[in-house]
């Protein structure tokens, strides 16, 4: 079956995200913690899952939630220690998962010892190991601005210079240019996968080399181009591959925001010997106005969204391997941004289910996602922990904003909407913890949780484990073609996914009406069958007329 396919384990895994913060507490402290992911092991595995991605559980400060590392090779002290870390590796292999880590290999913490040495001279050994430079024209080096908000520069007075944050001044960028730097990187990475661990996702990595003499920017993604991707970034990345994973049959996929067309062909093409996959942007970015920066929505269409999946598929097909999600830590809750979190929200996350999971590339799921989790609306700016959403927050109000504004775009945007604690059952706190929360759940856990999700044989988790078991026992849709069928309709999204003769129509109403799918391409297939669709009661259309209710979804195998 498919000839010439390089059959790989990432490409056929299906990937679970686990926020350790948000997962499960173990001790009563608020904070999800490494024990509570290891008593939830058998939960993730009764989904079908074959790989969890951890977020960062290193030691940090805290300032971004982890992604703010002062010791690569220590475990944070709320989520436990180094030997919660290898029981955890130990009993998800033994369920037959994988678990690969997160690396934050960009920035580190400003508490980190590299940075502690750094600050103390110019001629410190470790000096180097950051971006430093001295003042131009009694201002900031360039006209930079952070990710977070504020200047991307920040004055050290020990030493009378400003280092390089593009994200918190508390997280200054790495110098990628020194080759200390770099070693020091690969020794950790082969540390870890000592230890045992099977590959990693890499943060913000295509922000690793940045343009020489770091010009100012015109705006936001003049911005951008300076940073990503940047002159030497293949060469890192090569080099990265030689020295440590072309040692290991693992996985990597890098977070690589504003990477399109030859940029993704040269980080992940089979030949490149770089990584296996990224994490492309384009359909988070899709309801935002990027140039603004401020959490501000704006009308999409179906058709662009189609589009930009096609355009993925298309680029990579027989050259490399595309990654998909819906979501992530980083992101709102998929059901609330791209669906119907209310009245069709059990149909419309078992359509986004149904979408997911038959699209060619290893797709990834964020805890909670399978329960149909949403969107929190917290009455006050005070319930929010983020610091992308603070920074906004008060950025906007100095601009003259409401507060109300405001909270209504926090409500959309912030990435805390993916970081509530995860509902487990109706319990207080949903089961997460027996303390106090480090932030708020969602208020409607009694109704969202697992143990009503597993007890209920229609639920959205009982979907995800049957879209799952579709997609394992059949690898065409997995490795088999994509294409897409009525591009400019806005709200049916279609497409065949197969090659020759074995061959699926997917068919997903993306709306909350009722409509039609008119496909004439279908009277060359003698027969067909409905093999899985979200609705309990299943109508038999031929798929040259399917008429679908609002947000259904179908899926045909057809047969000439």
């Amino acid at each position: 079956m498919l000839p010439g396919i390089k059959r790989k384990w990432w490409k056929e895994a299906v990937v679970y995200q686990i926020y350790p913060r948000s997962f499960m507490d173990s001790n009563g402290d608020g904070i999800g913690d490494l024990r509570g992911i290891i008593s939830k092991l058998d939960y993730v595995h009764s989904i079908g899952v074959d790989v969890i991605w951890l977020c960062p559980v290193y030691k940090s400060p805290n300032c971004d939630n982890g992604y703010d590392i002062s010791d690569y090779r220590n475990i944070m002290d709320e989520f436990g220690d180094i030997n919660d870390m290898k029981e955890l590796i130990a009993g998800a292999h033994k369920k037959g998962i994988k678990l690969i880590m997160d690396l934050v290999a960009n920035h580190t913490s400003d508490e980190h010892e590299w940075f502690i040495e750094s600050r103390k001279s110019k001629d410190n050994p470790f000096r180097d190991y950051y971006i430093w430079k001295p003042a131009k024209d009694g201002k900031e080096p360039n006209n930079w601005m952070a990710f977070f908000g504020g200047k991307a520069w920040k004055y050290d007075e020990t030493t009378g210079e400003y280092y390089l944050h593009l994200f918190a001044d508390k997280q200054p960028d790495l110098n990628w240019e020194n080759e200390k730097v770099r070693k020091s990187i690969y020794d950790l990475m082969n540390w870890w996968f000592e230890i045992g661990i099977d590959g990693f996702r890499m943060d913000v990595i295509n922000m690793i080399s940045k343009m020489p003499g770091m010009p100012n920017a015109d705006n936001f993604l003049e911005q951008l181009s300076y940073v990503i991707n940047g002159p030497r970034f293949h060469e890192y990345m090569q080099e990265m591959n030689r020295e440590v994973l072309s040692r290991y049959d693992c996985m990597t996929v890098g977070e690589c925001l504003g990477t399109t067309g030859d940029e993704v062909i040269k980080t992940v093409g089979e030949d490149r010997n770089e990584l296996n996959m990224i994490f492309r942007m384009e359909h988070v970015c899709l309801d935002m106005d990027l140039m603004a920066g401020n959490m501000k929505k704006i009308d999409w269409k179906l058709s662009d969204f189609k589009k930009i999946f096609l355009e993925k598929d298309q680029l990579l097909d027989g050259i490399g391997w595309n990654s998909q999600f819906l979501m992530n830590h980083d992101q709102p809750r998929a059901l609330s941004r791209f669906a119907d979190d209310k009245e069709y929200r059990v149909e419309s996350a078992k359509m986004l289910a149904t979408f997911l999971l038959t699209l060619r590339g290893t797709p990834y799921i964020y805890q909670g996602e399978e329960i149909g989790m949403t969107n929190v609306a917290f009455d006050s700016i005070d319930d929010y922990r983020d610091i992308s959403t603070f920074n906004t927050y008060n950025s906007e109000l100095s601009n003259g904003v409401t507060s109300e504004e405001m909270l209504e775009r926090i409500h959309s945007f912030s990435r805390d909407n993916s970081r509530t604690p995860m509902q487990w059952d109706e319990s207080e706190n949903a089961g997460f913890t027996k303390g106090t929360p480090w932030i708020k759940v969602n208020q409607n856990y009694k109704e969202i949780n697992v143990a009503q999700a597993e007890s209920d044989k229609g639920s959205i988790y009982h979907y995800y484990r049957d879209m799952i078991k579709l997609r394992k026992d059949n690898l065409v849709l997995v490795y088999g073609g994509f294409e897409l069928l009525a591009e400019e309709d806005e709200r049916v999204f279609a497409y065949l996914r197969g090659d020759g003769e074995e061959k699926f129509l997917v068919v997903l109403n993306f709306s909350k009406d009722e409509t039609r799918f008119l496909w004439t391409g279908g009277e060359s297939y003698k027969f067909q069958q409905l093999v899985i669709s979200n609705y309990a009661d299943r109508s038999l259309d031929t798929i040259c007329d399917i008429n679908l209710r609002p947000y259904e979804a179908k899926v045909y195998k057809l047969f000439n």
